[in-house]
């Protein structure tokens, strides 16, 4: 949202109103609105089918076709929301996904052959194994039958599927993954929280409100190799303060483990709601060699795709560039706050075969996307535009009246001047009269004066 645009043209008293509005205040206008958003998100999945399985395996180059978009309406909401004394509050937010067949190409119910997830992980995660460890486990996957591609449900790829390789890994190597039973690449997206928020309520410093002050209990993270990368700077990725310039949106996304910067692009107007556009830069994610600031986020690969091993339990996770697709390199016109392409590191260290090298093969790329629609953005238009624009039109107005009260108050001290000056003596130099005497009342006379009579008596 562009308030900054809108805040700039204001008299204090319009953002005076921006400030009780934007605050985190249950008294506040968007107290309601901040706690459960009722800006419609959804989510749209894309998936990578590779059509020649058994060739790859041969050392062929894969052959993707893209499946979907399967969309999903996401709704979001605080919990535990407690206010601190030091101008901050924490909450929990949860998401919660319902799959929408009129806005998706295809259904839950379309088999999808992708990569084995699991089998590659473990792959890799076997690597700082024990030998005997490879062995025992290497053999128990062997008896298990498990191929390098699977053939799926969307449901299933998405939700959770039994898969026996989970509860072997478990058995052999507990701790190995940090989950039980079934598996799904979104199984923990739904109806789990992105981590405990601790934010800045701006009930004392409006500047500050909705930036981060520690998340998970944390103010830095662990996950990468500098103190700079490690930084968790701006918001929640939801809403910023107002009366900023438009130059960068900077917010902390646990879904990539870090924080990001988006920079700005161009002003608009959406409805009658002055708005910024905000786009991520070439610069986002690449690696250390054209980028250096990003060599605390390495070991890279080719830059544009992020490895987020470190915080997905060293499973073979990457990913890219929001706004370049996947297989086509061609930029894509993205709207939303960000849109995540996730990879997996195709590893058959398991087959042994020596034909086939490791590759970075595209799995899936989903986004985000929210707008503002029916009373959702009447409310935004009435407390953000309309009362702002009412109270500075009042202070014209105001002044406009206030001007011939001070010309009629300047008038009026001048003919009370100039009546005052009328009734005045024309020539003060004058003697007055003196009063006269009470024929009670003795005279007094100078010494020198006294008639004989007076001396006498």
């Amino acid at each position: 949202m562009g308030l900054s645009q809108l805040a700039d043209t204001q008299w204090p008293w319009g953002q005076s109103c921006l400030r009780q509005n934007v605050r985190i205040d249950p008294n506040s206008i968007s107290f309601s609105m901040w706690k459960d958003i009722p800006v419609p998100f959804y989510l749209s999945v894309h998936f990578f089918e590779v059509l020649n399985p058994k060739e790859v395996l041969q050392g062929a180059k894969p052959v993707l076709n893209e499946r979907g978009p399967y969309v999903y309406r996401e709704y979001r909401y605080k919990t535990n929301i407690t206010f601190h004394d030091n101008d901050t509050v924490s909450f929990m937010e949860y998401r919660r996904l319902f799959f929408q067949p009129d806005l998706s190409n295809g259904t839950e119910e379309d088999y999808v052959v992708i990569p084995n997830i699991m089998l590659m992980g473990a792959a890799v995660m076997m690597e700082n194994l024990p030998n005997f460890v490879k062995v025992i486990l290497s053999g128990a996957l062997a008896g298990l039958r498990q191929e390098a591609f699977m053939n799926r449900t969307v449901g299933e790829i998405m939700w959770g599927y039994d898969d026996p390789l989970v509860d072997t890994i478990n058995a052999i190597v507990p701790g190995l993954i940090p989950f039980k039973g079934k598996f799904g690449l979104f199984i923990e997206f739904n109806s789990s929280s992105s981590g405990l928020f601790t934010v800045n309520t701006g009930m004392k410093n409006i500047s500050r409100v909705h930036m981060v002050d520690t998340w998970n209990g944390l103010k830095m993270v662990n996950y990468w190799r500098s103190n700079e990368c490690n930084m968790i700077n701006g918001t929640a990725g939801e809403m910023w303060p107002p009366f900023m310039s438009p130059t960068s949106l900077e917010f902390y996304s646990p879904d990539a483990c870090r924080s990001m910067t988006l920079v700005y692009e161009q002003s608009g107007k959406f409805k009658g709601v002055p708005t910024y556009r905000f786009v991520a830069p070439k610069t986002l994610f690449a690696n250390g060699t054209e980028y250096p600031p990003n060599e605390g986020f390495c070991p890279c690969l080719q830059s544009g795709i992020l490895n987020v091993s470190s915080c997905r339990h060293n499973a073979p996770m990457f990913i890219s560039h929001p706004h370049i697709h996947p297989m086509t390199g061609i930029p894509m016109n993205c709207s939303i706050k960000l849109q995540l392409n996730l990879y997996i590191k195709q590893v058959v260290g398991i087959i042994q075969t020596g034909k086939i090298k490791p590759v970075v093969l595209p799995l899936l790329w989903f986004g985000e996307s929210g707008y503002i629609e029916g009373s959702v953005l009447r409310q935004f238009y009435t407390n953000l535009v309309l009362i702002p624009s009412v109270l500075e039109y009042l202070q014209y107005i105001f002044l406009g009246l206030s001007v011939p009260l001070i010309i009629s108050a300047v008038v009026l001290l001048a003919m009370s001047q100039r009546t005052a000056t009328k009734k005045s003596p024309s020539d003060p130099t004058t003697p007055s009269e003196p009063p006269p005497s009470s024929e009670t009342t003795p005279l007094l006379h100078d010494t020198g004066t006294l008639s004989p009579d007076d001396h006498d008596a």
